[in-house]
């Protein structure tokens, strides 16, 4: 039997091993030449040094040695190389909207908010203002659950402690400040979350009285806060933070799930662990589940600005306006410069789990993850934890780093996540619940208690449209109150992370 190769473009250098390749094995490529793990690549062509090589009929860097047909390519023989120029062609690629028709548009089961967004799930949080009142959070979160009084409000999912590592020892003004106030402000009215409690330590940079003045919050039963100085200490604050909560359970169990339109879905777009099948299966699987929800009305963020370099160009043609593609493109020149001024580079992100997977390069990482974004046009573009107000596929800054790029999403609005993943991230995010789609079967199998989709059945001839119509209704579902396999393990206590930017001080 010829053993599996996959050629993705007809433009495209190399084909992708299906099955392990042995020298000599004989594949609808060609022979192999050397050892090919699964999920990597072999050479279709010869190469010369300094060469590009395509796949997804894009480059994805340049050979560093002769590379011969059948030869394994990887990081031994293919490196980033010096950097070459992109065509943004701005808006060339846009296409007329194609959305349904009002009376066939999707449905789910949420929760309507006083400001007219709809909720997934219905938590009460305990935020922080700084990390020096993390453990109080902790604490008032355990003594709630200890007391049992949750089990007379069957509407309600939980009390989260929303904690982090910094608001102090940094500038009270500035990007890092900025981000960090957004961040808090978007947990504290995302419409999964029915009412917050503030928790400070009271002495710090990030001071409550400012956020409470700056957005004009009335304290009530949707929104509290202490500080551990003004209410005496730990014990107190704890006292005091359990019942501020237990007087605010009622409002937020008054909650009852309706009948929604689709359109008031907004949908995290994610992937960590990725490998060599991420772009081939999963992430053009949730990029056609995206296509879907934007034509039903709703909003797709694909964010991680590190891991659509090199890709950047494929979503400026689609820029709704010269202006959105611009932004974009400023956003990666920012972060060039932010990985220089620290010493990094931007193909630093491939980790050694993506590597063993079969990625080599940012600039093929990054066509495989901008894949999740589907094919509709890119409406807007926003800074970290941005609160998203635009209908459509839209870009958010954030970084590569999963949990920090979840958490910008949420604090934007997102109700829903998708997470694509390859080598198998475990992973979870309350308020929002995260729905985990493996890029492979064999793994998927191995992680059964983690993977809520296999999308490896795509190489095996499901189509990426039968695979994204399966994943928007999967969507629609958890958005409906159905679990997904994180919220039954019970992650996303500890996924709150916040980016740090600029001096600790």
């Amino acid at each position: 039997m010829t053993t599996r190769t996959l050629r993705l473009h007809p433009d495209d250098d190399v084909v992708v091993a299906l099955d392990l390749l042995q020298p000599g094995d004989p594949t609808a490529a060609g022979t192999a030449a050397a050892r090919v793990p699964k999920g990597h690549k072999m050479a279709a062509v010869p190469l010369l040094p300094g060469a590009p090589v395509r796949k997804f009929g894009q480059v994805i860097g340049f050979a560093t040695k002769p590379i011969a047909p059948g030869d394994w390519v990887h990081e031994h023989n293919l490196a980033m190389g010096e950097d070459f120029a992109r065509d943004y062609a701005f808006g060339e690629e846009r296409r007329p909207d194609s959305p349904v028709p009002e009376a066939m548009r999707a449905t789910f089961q949420g929760f309507r908010r006083a400001d007219g967004r709809a909720g997934t799930r219905n938590y009460l949080a305990i935020l922080t203002s700084v990390n020096c009142s993390a453990s109080v959070a902790r604490f008032i979160a355990r003594e709630v659950e200890r007391s049992g009084v949750l089990a007379r409000y069957p509407h309600v999912d939980g009390v989260i402690p929303l904690v982090h590592g910094t608001g102090c020892g940094m500038a009270d003004r500035g990007e890092g400040f900025e981000a960090l106030k957004r961040t808090q402000w978007g947990y504290a009215t995302n419409p999964n979350i029915a009412g917050v409690l503030l928790v400070g330590l009271g002495c710090e940079v990030f001071q409550i009285g400012r956020m409470k003045g700056e957005y004009g919050l009335v304290e009530g039963d949707a929104f509290r806060t202490m500080t551990i100085q003004d209410e005496g200490g730990t014990r107190r604050t704890v006292e005091s933070g359990v019942a501020r909560l237990v007087e605010m359970l009622p409002a937020a169990d008054a909650a009852r799930r309706e009948a929604v339109p689709a359109s008031e879905l907004v949908l995290a777009l994610q992937c960590g662990g990725s490998d060599g099948y991420s772009g081939i299966t999963a992430n053009p699987a949730l990029g056609a589940a995206a296509d879907l929800l934007v034509d039903h009305g709703g909003t797709a963020i694909l964010s991680e600005t590190p891991e659509i370099y090199g890709a950047e160009h494929l979503l400026t043609r689609r820029a709704a306006s010269r202006a959105v593609g611009e932004r974009l493109v400023d956003t990666i020149r920012w972060w060039e410069d932010y990985t220089r001024r620290n010493g990094g580079e931007m193909n630093n992100n491939p980790s050694p789990g993506n590597k063993a997977g079969g990625l080599t390069t940012i600039l093929e990482k990054s066509l495989g993850a901008a894949a999740k974004g589907g094919t509709r046009d890119l409406k807007a573009v926003y800074r970290y934890a941005e609160r998203v107000t635009e209908h459509g596929f839209v870009f958010m800054d954030t970084p590569g780093y999963d949990p920090v790029s979840a958490t910008g999403q949420v604090a934007g609005g997102a109700n829903v996540l998708c997470f694509t993943t390859g080598r198998g991230s475990a992973y979870g995010c309350k308020p929002t619940p995260s729905i985990k789609l493996a890029t492979n079967s064999d793994m998927a199998r191995r992680m059964a208690d983690d993977m809520d989709v296999d999308c490896g059945d795509v190489l095996d001839g499901v189509s990426i449209a039968d695979k994204g119509r399966e994943i928007f209704e999967r969507v629609l579902a958890v958005a409906s109150g159905e679990r997904t396999k994180s919220e039954e393990l019970g992650y996303g206590d500890a996924e709150f992370v916040p980016w740090q930017i600029g001096a600790t001080m």
